[in-house]
């Protein structure tokens, strides 16, 4: 009963950083596609979820057997739910929380990884395409990815790594991410004479109010990922995620004030949300200390990761590539230098969320080391470039994927969508 109640309060929470993201992108970009980046980001909560119901589940979580190093399997189309001996519905489900609430927390997930592309890909991807991409994205690929650590397929096999899903989640939309703005170019007057151009966002105070509302809703992103009411260790958790964006966003802050002589909020927003990338994928097994100084390398990355991005002439309106691919990989990897590091018994033992003993701690850290986890980032790498680079090219072959400079200039909101933002109050943009 309390590990259901649990992990329905961490849905909620997961739930509740759609709006966290929907706030952040509308606030880093301009006024005239607001309306353009709210219709995506509900769009791929609704479709996800639903897609999630039909295919997703069952494809991420197909029944490998153990051992078998499973690359695809599906149990089937739409939910079904396991029953007792007697015929009822087993509550007893996975450890104490119905199978029901274990569908809505990951599916919650799934969602995330289009989300992440949406604010790459802001201000000049045509809506049409992009849907098409979530669809297919959401639908097959994050769930079979998914399915090679989580779902018990061949990586988990190898003793890959991933909590919360640095890579899983995080990786796996960053690396679509980077596909799509490479595919679709920058926006116009992003880039003057070689040279990145400032294109402020049209209201700071929502990205930030995003920001919050995403540190937040991690709380349930990686607290629900230990999957029960575990008081040890969802409190570890919880402290080791927290810690960790704050470091990134102190660091982060402090790098840019240094490159660039200026206390840059947005740098410092950046930051925190790398910290929280970083972190994910080793929350549970990290002391404070290392959540600390992963959050604050996180924080560093960010900073030479946008001028990286921004001199390679990739425009990413919100800095999606450099906090979600970036500090994805580097928290997965983390996990190899720094894991099971967290306090464990009196007799140096590493418990699971049960309170049974699992390894000792140089056993634990033997499981954990660094070569899986490089190999984990190098399978999401190359299935999630191949297949993003498959549907972005050929629907841009086939019916276009960026909207012509008019609507680009005018506004993706009043072409597309037929409809302002702010009908009273109107700025002039270019």
């Amino acid at each position: 009963m309390t590990n259901n109640v649990w992990m329905m309060i961490c849905t909620a929470l997961v739930f509740f950083m759609h709006l966290g993201f929907a706030l952040l992108e509308i606030g880093l970009t301009r006024q005239k596609n607001t309306i353009n980046i709210l219709f995506k980001n509900i769009f791929i909560i609704t479709v996800g979820l639903l897609l999630y119901c039909l295919v997703g589940f069952n494809l991420m979580y197909p029944g490998f057997e153990a051992g078998d190093m499973g690359v695809l399997g599906f149990a089937g189309f739409g939910l079904d739910a396991p029953l007792t001996a007697a015929g009822g519905l087993d509550l007893t489900y996975n450890g104490g929380y119905t199978y029901w609430t274990d569908f809505l927390f990951q599916g919650m997930f799934a969602a995330t990884a289009a989300t992440i592309v949406s604010g790459a890909v802001a201000e000049r991807m045509k809506i049409g395409p992009f849907m098409l991409f979530t669809v297919i994205y959401v639908g097959l690929i994050y769930p079979i990815a998914g399915s090679w650590k989580w779902g018990g397929g061949f990586l988990d096999g190898l003793g890959f790594y991933d909590f919360a899903g640095s890579t899983l989640v995080h990786s796996v939309g960053g690396w679509a991410a980077l596909v799509a703005v490479c595919l679709l170019g920058a926006r116009i007057g992003k880039y003057k004479d070689g040279k990145p151009q400032a294109i402020p966002g049209h209201n700071i105070p929502l990205a930030t109010a995003g920001v919050l509302i995403l540190w937040l809703g991690w709380f349930g992103f990686n607290g629900g990922s230990v999957l029960s009411a575990d008081p040890e260790l969802t409190s570890l958790v919880l402290v080791t995620t927290c810690l960790a964006a704050a470091a990134g966003g102190v660091v982060s802050a402090i790098a840019s004030t240094v490159m660039y002589k200026n206390l840059d909020l947005t740098m410092f927003l950046n930051g925190i949300l790398g910290g929280l990338v970083g972190i994910t994928a080793g929350a549970d097994v990290m002391s404070p200390t290392s959540a600390i100084v992963i959050g604050a390398i996180a924080g560093v990355l960010i900073v030479f990761a946008v001028a990286f991005i921004d001199k390679l002439k990739l425009d990413d309106p919100v800095g999606a590539i450099a906090v979600h691919l970036v500090c994805g990989i580097w928290g997965t990897l983390a996990v190899g230098i720094f894991g099971f590091s967290a306090v464990t018994d009196d007799a140096g033992a590493f418990l699971n969320a049960n309170g049974d003993v699992v390894a000792t701690v140089s056993e634990a850290a033997n499981s954990l080391s660094f070569l899986p986890q490089l190999y984990g980032v190098l399978a999401y790498a190359a299935i999630c470039i191949v297949s993003s680079f498959l549907i972005i090219f050929t629907m841009k072959k086939v019916v276009g994927i960026r909207v012509s400079e008019k609507e680009e200039l005018e506004g993706l909101d009043a072409h597309e969508h037929g409809m302002d933002a702010y009908p009273d109050f109107r700025l002039n943009e270019h």
